[in-house]
Order: C-alpha cells, then sequence, then structure tokens
C-alpha cells in the first residue's frame, strides 16, 4: 500500500474526493429543485410539505409557490385539505385560489360546502367565490327595458331590479342570470298584457312584482329571487292606433288596386264596345253598297218601274230635307234664345216683364221673333218643288 505524506492511503484520498464531489453535486441539486423558502415558510405555519413533495411538484410543472400559499391559508383557516386535492385541481385547469377563498368563506359563514364540491362548481365554469359571497350579499339584476302592451293598446317600457342570492344546491346544473332576466321579463310582459288599462300598472307597480314572486320563476336556476323591484315604467306608443292605421292604409291599397282591376276591365269592355261598332259600321256599309245593285237588279228584271224609283229618290230627298230642316231650325232657335237671355240679362226689367228666379223673361204674346230659312233649307225646298213639279207633269 503506498502511503502519502501525511500518512494517508491514495484509496482514502479517492474516496473522500469522490464522496466531497457527490455531497457537492446533492447541495447543488437541491438547491436548484426544493424551493427551500416555500419549505421554510410551511414548516413555521404549521402546515409541513416535505421536500420530496415539493420535488414532485416541480419535476410536474406545477406553480409550488401556489399550492403552498392556499395550502397554508387553508390550514390556518382550520380546513382539512391536502396538499394532493389542490395539485390535482389545478392540473385538471381550476382555480385553485378561488376554491381555497370560497371554502374559507364558507366555513366563516357557517355554509354547508365541501371541499369537493366547491372544486366541481369550479370546473363546471362558475366563480364558486362569488357564489359563495352572493349567498351572504345579495346581488342585484338589472333588466333591460322591457316593452308590453296593456289590452287598451298603450306600451309601457318596465325597467326593474331583481335582488336574488345564490343556491348552492343548483350552482352545478342551475340556468344563470340570462334565464333569471328572461324570465323576469315575461312575467312583466304577461302582468301588463292581462290588465285592461295602462293606468293600473301605473297606478300599482306592485302588481307585476306580485305576479312574478307568486309564479316561481327561479326554479331550475342557482339563484333565489328574494325581491323584485320595479326601477321605472315609461308610457310608449299607442300600439292600437297604430296597427289600426296601418290596417286602414292596407285596405285602402286592397280598395285602391280593385278599382284599378274595374278600371282596366272598364276600359277593356270600352275598347271592344268601339270595335264591334266600327265592325258594324263596316257591315252598314256593305249593305249600303249593295243597294244599288239591288235596284239595278230589279229595274232590269221589270220588279221596279222607273216611277216607283223617282218616288223612291223623291222619298229619300224629302227625308234628307226634313232632317236639313229640322236641324237648322234647332240651331236657329237655341241660337236666338241665347241670344234673347243675354239681352234679357243685360237690359233692364220692365214692369210689362215677368220676373223670374233667373232674370227677366218676355212674354209669348209680345214676342217678334220670325224664324229665318237657310240658305241649304231655301235649296232644298226649291229642288223639292221642282220634283213634284216634275212627278205632277209625269203622271199628266
Amino acid at each position: 500500500m503506498f502511503l502519502c505524506a501525511g500518512g494517508l492511503s491514495v484509496g482514502w484520498i479517492v474516496g473522500i474526493t469522490l464522496a466531497s464531489v457527490l455531497v457537492l453535486t446533492w447541495i447543488i441539486v437541491m438547491l436548484v429543485m426544493v424551493p427551500f423558502k416555500l419549505w421554510f415558510r410551511a414548516l413555521v405555519s404549521s402546515a409541513h410539505i416535505s421536500m420530496m413533495k415539493l420535488i414532485g411538484m416541480k419535476l410536474r410543472k406545477v406553480d409550488c409557490q401556489l399550492i403552498t400559499l392556499n395550502y397554508i391559508t387553508a390550514r390556518k383557516a382550520g380546513l382539512k385539505i391536502s396538499v394532493d386535492e389542490l395539485e390535482t385541481h389545478y392540473m385538471a385547469g381550476g382555480n385553485v385560489e378561488n376554491v381555497v377563498k370560497a371554502l374559507v368563506a364558507a366555513y366563516s359563514a357557517n355554509i354547508d360546502l365541501t371541499s369537493g364540491k366547491a372544486k366541481a362548481i369550479d370546473l363546471a365554469g362558475r366563480d364558486v367565490y362569488e357564489a359563495v359571497r352572493n349567498t351572504v350579499v345579495p346581488k342585484i339584476i338589472e333588466t333591460p327595458e322591457i316593452s308590453a302592451v296593456a289590452k287598451d293598446g298603450i306600451e309601457l317600457i318596465v325597467k326593474a331590479k331583481v335582488t336574488v342570492v345564490s343556491n348552492m344546491l343548483m350552482q352545478i346544473s342551475g340556468a344563470g342570470e340570462d334565464t333569471i332576466i328572461a324570465r323576469v321579463g315575461e312575467g312583466i310582459v304577461t302582468t301588463v298584457g292581462s290588465t285592461d288599462s295602462h293606468k293600473m300598472i301605473l297606478e300599482s307597480p306592485e302588481l307585476i312584482s306580485s305576479t312574478v314572486l307568486e309564479k316561481g320563476l327561479d326554479r331550475g336556476t342557482a339563484y333565489y329571487i328574494s325581491s323584485l323591484d320595479i326601477a321605472d315604467i315609461d308610457v310608449g306608443r299607442n300600439i292600437d292606433a297604430e296597427l289600426n292605421i296601418a290596417k286602414a292604409e292596407a285596405e285602402k291599397r286592397i280598395a285602391q288596386s280593385k278599382a284599378e282591376e274595374r278600371k282596366s276591365m272598364a276600359i277593356a269592355a270600352e275598347n271592344e264596345m268601339k270595335a264591334r261598332v266600327q265592325e258594324m259600321r263596316a257591315e252598314v256599309i256593305r249593305a249600303e253598297a249593295e243597294v244599288p245593285k239591288a235596284l239595278a237588279k230589279a229595274l232590269s228584271s221589270g220588279k221596279m218601274t222607273v216611277n216607283d224609283y223617282y218616288e223612291l229618290q223623291n222619298v229619300q230627298a224629302d227625308t234628307a230635307m226634313r232632317k236639313a230642316l229640322g236641324k237648322s231650325e234647332e240651331e236657329k232657335v237655341e241660337r236666338s234664345s241665347n241670344m234673347q237671355r243675354k239681352e234679357n240679362l243685360a237690359s233692364t226689367p220692365k214692369p210689362t216683364q215677368q220676373q223670374t228666379p233667373y232674370g227677366s223673361a218676355p212674354s209669348f204674346g209680345q214676342s217678334n221673333f220670325q224664324p229665318q230659312m237657310s240658305p241649304l233649307a231655301a235649296r232644298f225646298a226649291s229642288l223639292a218643288a221642282a220634283q213634284k213639279r216634275n212627278n205632277d207633269d209625269n203622271k199628266k
């Protein structure tokens, strides 16, 4: 065996060196892996956590400080909860701090809330600490402006405040604030709609509160409705009048469309009648065109003599003359009556004239009216006289 100057063998020196290296490595590892401050803090807070647990949390990438501080808080409050429960809830994605605060608040307020239920409420997405706090301090939910119409057609705009407390038994599966607001709005609309006049609601707003509370609208929700207060009521539009106006406008448009339809049908019928008149005129012209042919045929066949033909011509001439004379006489009478009316209106009424409500009119016995024959009528008269003389000569 080789001995050194100090009397120690080489083996001892190598062993001591290796042991020193191992101890130094262990110390470095402990300093890196173990948070001594947290371990010491837990130790002096009567919430001891072993170093192996802290190292395990480090290896599992768990927030050691969060778990340790909340564990100390829980233990100081007198809660029976383990580090493993907090670590498991953290790894499940829960809010460890909210759960611990909720458990401490529930324990202080003597509310029956277990750690398992608190963790379940937190994992369900609700704020468990706020739920516990709302159990002690009621929460006020303000509804938006709710429009309701009474039976008289007047719109009321209602705004309410709902005071609720948390129902810890329904925090996991119960409905939230949106359901409370919707049900309260339904109760307001039902209450206002069942009243005969909007003035009844304005006089007694407590009708809405009593009706909503009696219906038990908080069933199946995460809250108990403790009170309902009407914050504001405004009178809106006259819905009944607007509906009547809209109905009248619609009926007016329907009547206008029907009138347009009847007008179109009447125009179509008028055009059809005009077409038929044109057709009849064409038939008359066609028939008149056949008359000369029939006369020629009658003359050639001996069924009609020349004297008969001239008599027919005389009859036609007499008819045309009478029509012309009648028309001219009517025109002259109308012209003379118009002139006489103008003269009577322009002149001052005389004692011998008869007064009428429409002005003065001359007596029939004093009238000096003498109709004059027009040139056309005189010509027809001369032609008729000449034709008559020819007929007389032919007969002789």
